[in-house]
């Protein structure tokens, strides 16, 4: 038996109550749903924040990361007080600020195909606020085994992109890109830049759509694919059929997830993929020690040029990711290397190309020039 709204959450949801489309009927139905938002990044910030203010009652957020001051420029979950600090420990304090009567479920981890079904399992809508193929791959292909809606949103520099995947009738992410882009051939956000206010539009939009998939209203943009290009302020659809041939929704090929990493042909996010070389990681303690003993240590920083206005290492050689496989004969006659980057990730996938190079050794700087400017700070 559901219990009544008190007093605080009637004034709190009147402008709702006022609705025909949602009443005190509707906006049970949104106390009662439980919404799970991958990524509390970009996209998950404004998602996270409306659908807390609209009062679903249970949220929950996956996430590994930790906030960087870089975020801040469109990540309006996080503040500048939060540089350092989990982002799911900045997130579940913002949302319970918006709304003391929502559940913040936190899952620590990077969605795998080894815990997506467990923990999509216990909710009714997955939103997708990811930044790269592989885990989109993954949530749909989750959703479809599971029968849960995938609210997709995607930004890149000015160009959004938004729709809602896996319904009853509808069709999936496969029906639309039955197969990932060429590795390295769409660049990632840090790499290509956003613009800030992407976000916030694109997931408003998925929060719309998660709440109108809640109440049961109006027309889901579920076999419709909404593009939007901020630089003209133009908004266009496209139709997107099911496709009978999708191996996840179509022949139902997919019974189980696989190795999406593999499949797009990128480098898993926190870990190696099986078979993968494992890139050994060094602190940023342990780095400076190194630079005292050996002034001639080689550390290559694989960062774009405008990231380095943030700081650099001392002595770092600047040679972005994309262009390192032409650096790779060259780098590979050093004793000893340190590959940096932002956060850790990229510098982990130029230290396994350097090593499958023949270089003797190389380290990855764990954290990235995150964690070295919060050592230095320190």
């Amino acid at each position: 038996m559901t219990s009544p709204f008190q007093p605080d959450e009637l004034r709190r949801y009147q402008r709702h109550l006022s609705l025909p489309q949602v009443g005190l009927a509707g906006q049970q139905r949104l106390r009662e749903a439980r919404v799970l938002i991958v990524g509390a990044g970009g996209l998950g910030s404004p998602t996270a924040l409306y659908l807390a203010a609209a009062g679903v009652g249970t949220i929950g957020l996956v996430d590994n990361d930790v906030v960087d001051e870089s975020n801040l420029q469109r990540q309006l979950l996080h503040g500048t007080k939060d540089i350092g600090r989990s982002k799911l420990h900045s997130a579940r304090d913002r949302l319970h600020d918006v709304n003391p009567h929502v559940q913040v479920i936190t899952h620590a981890a990077w969605l795998t195909s080894q815990n997506a079904l467990g923990i999509i399992a216990d909710y009714d809508i997955v939103l997708d606020g990811t930044d790269n193929f592989a885990t989109r791959y993954l949530i749909n292909d989750a959703c479809v085994l599971l029968g849960k809606p995938n609210v997709h949103g995607a930004i890149f520099q000015f160009d959004g992109q938004a729709s809602v995947f896996a319904t009853a009738d509808g069709p999936c992410y496969r029906c639309l890109y039955p197969e990932p882009p060429p590795p390295g051939s769409v660049p990632d956000c840090a790499t290509g830049g956003v613009f800030g206010v992407l976000p916030g539009l694109v997931g408003t939009i998925q929060a719309v759509e998660t709440i109108k998939l809640i109440l049961n209203t109006g027309d889901s943009l579920a076999g419709r694919l909404l593009m939007i290009d901020t630089l003209s302020m133009q908004f266009r659809q496209v139709s997107v059929e099911r496709d009978p041939d999708c191996p996840a929704c179509g022949t139902h090929e997919i019974t189980a997830l696989i190795d999406y990493d593999q499949f797009c042909g990128t480098p898993a996010i926190g870990a190696a993929s099986p078979g993968a070389i494992n890139v050994p990681e060094v602190t940023s303690e342990e780095v400076r020690a190194m630079i005292a003993s050996n002034p001639a240590l080689c550390i290559v920083d694989v960062r774009e040029p405008h990231e380095t206005a943030s700081g650099t290492i001392a002595g770092a050689l600047l040679i972005p990711l994309a262009t390192l496989p032409a650096h790779l004969e060259s780098l590979a006659l050093a004793q000893h290397i340190i590959t940096v980057c932002q956060s850790g990730k990229r510098s982990a996938v130029a230290a396994r190309q350097l090593t499958e190079a023949g270089a003797p050794s190389v380290h990855s700087l764990a954290g990235g020039m995150n964690a070295w400017g919060a050592a230095v700070a320190g």
